[in-house]
């Protein structure tokens, strides 16, 4: 197989892509840098870097997405030049993007035969297309109906339906941008096993993820990319944890600490008997009872369907409880609307920033002011000046690395998306700050800086409630751990405990 130009050239076997000097442009903004990456035979090279660094520019120019603006592409030891991402398909390639590409009003079935449906003499095969969808859901050990609409399904479940898409096109290099973000840890387990299924049959895979730990456990090469180019590429056997953040940052640095030397204020938030209703008789959060005081951050901790969510949407608003009382600084909330609940000091920044978090319609700015656009309206007028100054402040508190106010939303990378999102949130000057995996999708410098603004504001006297399905998050700056298992809590930590402890208060095997 050979692109448009078909060039033939000296290659190792054992690799079946690579990019040579490649660079990308963006106008004045240098995307990638002469960078040169191989992707290996029947492998997993796994690419490191921070959010901007220019991971996903490169892997949309290998899948035919986005063209370099110099440099080639080897394929099969020929040049070759995608013309769009169905000619890299077709040549073998195929990606996983990092934000969910699907159509959630079709079902599970339609979106994994979007514009390749399979044919019958009598048009589309939608009983073939079926039975392949439930052949690749029981691949990846998901009970999902290939019927069920997607937007009926929980985030984890739509990054499967991604994962089942790409696998379908039974490629022979696959790539996949963030493929665990939303997965609990049984199910990377098994994206674990389908991957070496397929590397054992000669498939190459190119993995990025912002879990560090994670990607260890599966990789045999890893390339580091910084700031456009490539800073460092070693086998598994000579990298380790200290290793991949040394390159990708340049230095080694954790994830913070509890902030101390104060002391905690009154209850802001109290959560007293409250149960929410999946809408099918189950109880998806069970008589759960939790107090957070002004200046503490309370990590809630649990696998995927431990009620984490579910708990701070109810909290929120966005889901009616069964039962129970929501008192926000001595007032019961639990009937308010979200916007009164925000007026009165309550916010959530919730799981799914693309669908929940932002407008991507509008620009940074316009994304920042959204939550307090009222305070900035006078007889049916806006003040701009004064919503200016508001977002200018804002980017500046908040860290926001853009090129201006009116930049597109889209144009950020993952880390400063999710920093806008809670920057919007913070504009309308809370009591309690509730975030639903603040860290999905972005990397380890961006999550510092997000934990470090959260412990800056806990000093301040918010009062922080974070999720997270990751254990050593819970071990950054949280003051209390709360371990939640099927809808309630299971166990109460402070910052001293161990990772085992969290991980046998969940459920979890130790040795995940």
């Amino acid at each position: 197989m050979m692109g448009a130009t078909g060039e033939a050239l000296a290659f190792d076997d054992n690799v079946v892509l690579a990019a040579h000097n490649v660079a990308k442009s963006y106008g004045a903004v240098q995307a990638l840098r002469g960078v040169n990456f191989e992707i290996q035979r029947g492998q997993v090279t796994t690419l490191f870097g921070e959010n901007g660094a220019g991971k996903s520019t490169l892997m949309k120019i290998l899948s035919g997405v986005v063209t370099p603006t110099s440099g080639s592409i080897i394929l099969d030891g020929n040049r070759v030049t995608f013309s769009s991402s169905t000619d890299a398909r077709d040549h073998g390639i195929s990606i996983i993007h990092q934000e969910l590409s699907l159509a959630p009003n079709l079902s599970v079935r339609d979106n994994i035969f979007m514009g390749r449906e399979l044919r019958s003499a009598t048009g589309v095969d939608f009983a073939e297309e079926a039975r392949q969808a439930s052949a690749l859901m029981a691949e990846l050990e998901e009970d999902i109906n290939p019927m069920t609409l997607v937007e009926d399904l929980r985030l984890g479940q739509q990054q499967i339906v991604e994962i089942a898409r790409a696998l379908s096109v039974d490629s022979r290099i696959l790539i996949m941008d963030e493929p665990t973000s939303a997965l609990s840890a049984t199910e990377v387990e098994v994206l674990f096993k389908v991957i070496r299924d397929l590397t054992s049959r000669g498939v190459s895979i190119v993995y990025i993820s912002h879990h560090l730990e994670e990607a260890l456990q599966i990789t045999d090469h890893a390339v580091v990319l910084r700031d456009g180019a490539m800073t460092a590429a070693a086998s598994r056997k000579d990298i380790d944890l200290q290793w991949i953040v040394r390159n990708m940052v340049g230095e080694n640095f954790d994830l913070g600490r509890p902030p101390g030397g104060y002391d905690f204020g009154d209850v802001a938030l109290s959560v007293d008997d409250v149960s929410v209703d999946d809408g099918r008789g189950h109880l998806v959060v069970d008589h759960l009872s939790l107090n957070v005081r002004a200046g503490e951050i309370v990590c809630i901790y649990g696998l995927m369907g431990a009620g984490r969510t579910e708990l701070l949407e109810a909290v929120a608003g966005r889901v009616p409880i069964a039962g129970g009382t929501v008192v926000l600084e001595g007032r019961n909330i639990a009937q308010q609307s979200i916007a009164q609940r925000i007026g009165n000091g309550l916010v959530l920044v919730p799981e799914d920033r693309q669908r929940d978090g932002l407008v991507q319609t509008m620009s940074v700015g316009r994304n920042l002011s959204l939550a307090s656009i009222g305070a900035f309206v006078r007889a049916f007028f806006l003040n701009r000046p004064m919503e200016n100054v508001l977002i200018e402040n804002s980017i500046a508190k908040v860290h926001i690395k853009t090129s201006g106010p009116e930049a597109a939303i889209g144009s950020l990378s993952g880390g400063n998306q999710q920093k806008v999102v809670i920057g919007k949130m913070l504009t309308t000057h809370p009591r309690v700050l509730l975030l639903d995996e603040p860290s999905r999708g972005i990397d380890v410098g961006a999550k510092a800086e997000v934990f470090r603004l959260l412990s800056e504001r806990a000093k301040q006297g918010l009062a922080v409630v974070f999720s997270t399905s990751e254990v050593t998050e819970c071990l950054s700056i949280a003051h209390r751990i709360v371990v939640m298992r099927r809808g309630r809590i299971a166990a109460q930590f402070g910052a001293d405990v161990s990772k085992e402890k969290i991980m046998a208060a969940s459920g979890e095997s130790v040795a995940a």
